[in-house]
């Protein structure tokens, strides 16, 4: 049952006293090979969940930094088969590091529920989150993902009121990814002030780890997110290392994973500090 995964390694960390570091990368970005390195030394580098977005043509959600990586994972010539390859390969030499998929509903309709369903599971996928599918659409889509134990995992937002959380929060699965500032990835920052009572009613709604998300960048504020939220997810911060290897023709992967270090330190460092 592939979404054990995620609910094991919440556990683990709930008992280590200690939030998850969730690293986002793009499939395909820059290319296969490179995209694989990433993703290969990333659960060494810190990163205790991975999301791997799939690339798209109309990332409605997501900032210029997102935006360009999806179209370097198109040119290299990742499809949504594609990505799932590069899955497979990932999780051929990791059983145990959760594999989050993350992108929109096309590509997923394209292929079917059903197939896609099943060709996640096979290649790995513990959960999905699909930016533009709302609960009231979901059905179909989650029934497809239930056969194959992948959880479903929604967003919920600084506008979800206590009726739209238990909306949400139905048959949402893994843990409630939330959305920690209004607009697109990587322009806004969060603030772990606001983000704390909203952890606490997300919390509550679902009976589920929450993840923050959107605005969080440098390793100061992902150690702020980390002392209130039980994940943070860091994306665009980690693309973006992506596009300065490029300009200055230098290898990605040692780049982002540098990175991916720096945040995970500070993550795991977070709730051994006192705060005042």
């Amino acid at each position: 049952m592939t979404t054990a995964r995620i609910d094991a390694r919440f556990a683990k960390l709930k008992a280590e006293g200690r939030a998850a570091f969730v690293a986002y990368v793009m499939g395909g970005d820059p290319s296969r090979g490179e995209a694989l390195e990433i993703l290969r030394g990333l659960p060494e580098a810190g990163a205790d969940i991975i999301e791997l977005g799939f690339p798209f043509s109309d990332p409605m959600a997501e900032g210029p930094p997102i935006q360009k990586a999806a179209l370097r994972g198109l040119k290299a010539g990742l499809s949504m088969r594609g990505t799932l390859d590069l899955a497979r390969d990932f999780r051929a030499g990791d059983a145990d590091t959760p594999l989050i998929l993350m992108g929109y509903l096309n590509p997923i309709e394209s292929m079917g529920y059903e197939a896609f369903a099943q060709a996640a599971a096979d290649a790995g996928i513990d959960g999905l989150i699909v930016v533009d599918c709302p609960p009231e659409e979901a059905g179909p889509l989650t029934d497809a993902l239930d056969a194959v134990s992948i959880s479903l995992i929604r967003l919920a937002t600084p506008t979800s009121d206590d009726a739209r959380l238990q909306i949400i929060a139905e048959r949402t699965s893994g843990f409630v990814y939330y959305v920690a500032v209004a607009g697109v990835t990587g322009v806004k920052e969060a603030d772990a002030a606001s983000v704390a009572p909203a952890v606490e009613r997300v919390r509550r709604a679902a009976g589920l780890p929450v993840a923050v998300g959107f605005g969080v960048k440098t390793p100061e504020r992902a150690a702020e997110i980390a002392r209130v939220a039980d994940a943070v997810v860091v994306g665009s911060a980690l693309v973006e290392e992506v596009a300065a290897a490029l300009a200055s023709n230098e290898a990605p992967a040692p780049r982002v994973l540098a990175k991916v270090r720096a945040l995970g330190d500070a993550v795991r460092a977070a709730r051994s500090v006192e705060t005042v």
